[in-house]
């Protein structure tokens, strides 16, 4: 974004005059600037019309008193191409495209678009095909159908690729603090990254939402969260459309390991972004981050009235990661003091219905809990219909007993319906004047904690040691081909990654070169037609002997034939075989057009296909990443030693993925795909066994 669209698109979103070209939708929305309250010029601009929402209609843009700061467009698309040359010409600030039929029909329609961003020059210009700009601080609605939403001076910028859902997320009946919503269409000027950049600036803004469809340029778009992450403003992403990645990866194991969906996880877990996956998680985590903010850590204390919500807590907590510290001895007696004889002491503590609702005895015993070292507590409170009141006074004592404690102890807060729709929307408002998030579902509530729990650890590790800027390597330039085994596992070793001692030989040779090495040996036929060794026949492992290996050779030699007559060679590898490891992982790296180069670590050998055991990372990345992302796999507990059995060299591991992933970034001209399953974890070492590799000829 250069620097005079930035400054355009300020004044698109805090505009001092909003120009409205069309008909009926300028209609709606000249309403929608008097719902929310806008109070400068509108002006309509209509030929056809006197007035447009009690504003009377210029006849053409060039009439307008001045260039307007924002401008709604909803004509036709030829009209729309005019409007927005004739605007860009006279020095309008931003323009809200409502017109569609542009790129996302395909054909003319892409066409048309380029000629659009042609006729923009450096207007800022939200979408074509979009719903447009909601800003709720400075109260103006570029948009064209009523909208609802909630704002208390503070909250979440919300930008979208659906026009529905950003219309939606409006009507919802949660109250989260909303600062912006910004409906971006397709995003031929302005995109996410852009809104973002500017947004991490906003004082008012606590937090960013987004809906994304897929992105244009992935490494502006890191930079910009990342400058949001250091400015502390926490971004959530609802991530929607997976896909699989192409079918050139087809003859490795990566393609049914990873996918486009697994990259976007990388890239959120390199910059800091929570990934939620429904629209609901998505409001209640922006709602717990801009009103109760991101907890210091992990610890959490619960209070509810009800043992079932107790245990609900604290299983859905467990479950999570969240942890229920239980009170100190010094605190528990505190507590037998202050509660009923019929209530336990415990986190979360069930204070029973003898105090319930008698501000008197629970704040002294929501005082006495916190006490103890915590970093964000709840309250589970369910309020009683519309029409029900009569005991609502006694929940609203116990959330002032809470409020009092909480804000005593300096923690982050959330009082929690069990049922979404159980609190209304009086209660909620009056718990964000004080601080305090009223979250709606105990999942949901727990959930969005967690995620606000990453988020503070995952910010402070970032900017600890940052991740290095991410270029879009590219794949090979020239052509490439699968290399066969021995020439693969030639360039990982040169590269510093263990491979097995061995000799290429043929058939005659093969006995010789195994008693050089020392049995028992593994051997291999070499081809490049032979990707898949174990299931043409052309692997033998823990041979013995020259016989059983003469007797192997052969053997091969007929598999082959039977499987493919082509794909035969007179080429084999013979190798030493390894010790019984610890561990094996399948590690890959691949190079995808929009993400550049990633690396994949996986649970390997026969673990590949029979459980979800795998993380990506993009390239490059630093050791401390990678040891990140192999913590988060099952597989490093055999790594670290299970059950009291031995473990493998965690540094060693480490230390081999890293110059792996050195080595691809450094050969990303070159390099198509790696794959390496297994590499074997052992005691005091790590091993490359089975090589995959496509890549330029030497």
């Amino acid at each position: 974004m250069t620097p005079n669209r930035r400054d355009k698109l300020q004044r698109l979103l805090r505009p001092r005059h909003i120009a409205l070209i069309g008909g009926s939708d300028a209609v709606t929305v000249a309403g929608e600037c008097a719902r929310i309250g806008f109070e400068g010029p509108v002006w309509p601009v209509n030929p056809k019309r006197d007035e447009i929402g009690g504003h009377p209609c210029f006849a053409s843009i060039g009439d307008l008193p001045e260039p307007p700061d924002a401008v709604f467009l909803a004509v036709n698309r030829d009209a729309a191409l005019d409007a927005i040359a004739r605007l860009a010409a006279i020095g309008a600030g931003g323009v809200v495209c409502y017109t569609a039929g542009f790129a996302e029909i395909g054909g003319e329609g892409a066409e048309a678009e380029a000629q659009l961003i042609e006729a923009a020059g450096d207007l800022a210009l939200i979408g074509p095909n979009c719903y447009g700009l909601l800003n709720y601080i400075d109260k103006v609605a570029l948009w064209p159908f009523a909208h609802g939403g909630y704002c208390p001076g503070y909250g979440a910028a919300i930008i979208t690729q659906s026009g529905m859902l950003s219309s939606d997320l409006t009507m919802s009946q949660r109250s989260v603090p909303f600062a912006y919503m910004i409906s971006a269409g397709n995003q031929s000027v302005l995109r996410l990254d852009d809104f973002i950049d500017v947004m991490a600036e906003r004082p008012e803004v606590r937090a960013i939402g987004l809906h994304i469809e897929g992105l244009r340029d992935v490494p502006v778009f890191a930079e910009a969260a990342l400058k949001a992450l250091q400015a502390g403003k926490p971004i959530v992403a609802l991530k929607t459309g997976t896909s699989q990645v192409g079918a050139q990866l087809t003859v490795s194991h990566t393609g049914s390991l990873s996918g486009t969906d697994d990259l976007y996880d990388a890239l959120f877990e390199r910059v800091g972004i929570i990934r939620v996956h429904s629209p609901a998680q998505l409001l209640e985590t922006l709602k717990f981050l801009c009103v109760a903010g991101v907890p210091a850590g992990r610890r959490i204390s619960g209070f509810t009235c009800s043992g079932g919500g107790a245990t609900m807590l604290a299983d859905h907590g467990e479950r999570i990661g969240l942890e229920f510290p239980q009170p100190s001895a010094l605190t528990e007696n505190a507590l037998k003091q202050l509660l009923p004889h019929t209530a336990t002491v415990s986190n979360p503590l069930d204070y029973t219905t003898p105090i319930w609702g008698i501000r008197e005895k629970t704040e002294p015993v929501f005082h006495a809990m916190l006490g103890d070292e915590y970093d964000a507590s709840v309250i589970v409170q369910d309020y009683p219909a519309p029409g029900l009141d009569e005991s609502k006074q006694h929940y609203l004592n116990d959330a002032e007993s809470f409020i009092a404690a909480t804000r005593g102890a300096g923690l982050p807060a959330a009082v929690c319906s069990t049922l979404p729709e159980n609190i209304d929307a009086e209660t909620r408002e009056m718990l964000i004047a004080n601080g305090v998030a009223p979250m709606q579902g105990i999942t949901e509530t727990l959930d969005a904690i967690r995620a606000a729990c990453w988020f503070g650890e995952r910010r402070e590790a970032i900017l600890e040691v940052p991740p290095e800027p991410l270029p879009l390597l590219p794949g090979p330039s020239g052509k490439s081909g699968l290399l066969d085994e021995a020439e693969g596992k030639a360039r990982l070793a040169a590269a510093g990654i263990p491979v097995p001692s061995g000799v290429v030989a043929c058939a005659g040779e093969a006995v010789s070169a195994a008693e050089g090495l020392g049995f028992p040996v593994a051997v291999k036929m070499i081809s490049v037609n032979l990707p898949h060794k174990t299931e043409a026949g052309a692997v033998a492992l823990g041979l013995q002997s020259g016989e059983q290996l003469e007797a192997a050779v052969a053997q091969m030699k007929r598999d082959v034939d039977a499987y493919d007559r082509d794909a035969g060679t007179d080429r084999y590898l013979v190798e030493r075989m390894v010790d019984k490891p610890v561990a094996e992982l399948l590690v890959s790296v691949r190079t995808d057009p929009q993400f550049g180069q990633a690396m994949t670590i996986a649970s390997g050998g026969v673990l590949v296909e029979l459980i979800d055991d795998a993380v990506t990372v993009l390239l490059p990345a630093r050791e401390v990443e990678i040891e990140a992302a192999l913590d988060r796999l099952k597989v490093s507990r055999l790594i670290d030693g299970f059950r009291q059995k031995a473990g493998g060299n965690r540094e060693q591991v480490v230390g081999v993925l890293h110059r792996l992933a050195a080595y691809a970034v450094a050969n990303s001209a070159a390099l198509e795909e790696i794959e390496i399953n297994p590499l074997l974890v052992l005691p005091n070492d790590v091993c490359a066994v089975d090589v995959l590799m496509r890549a330029a000829s030497a």
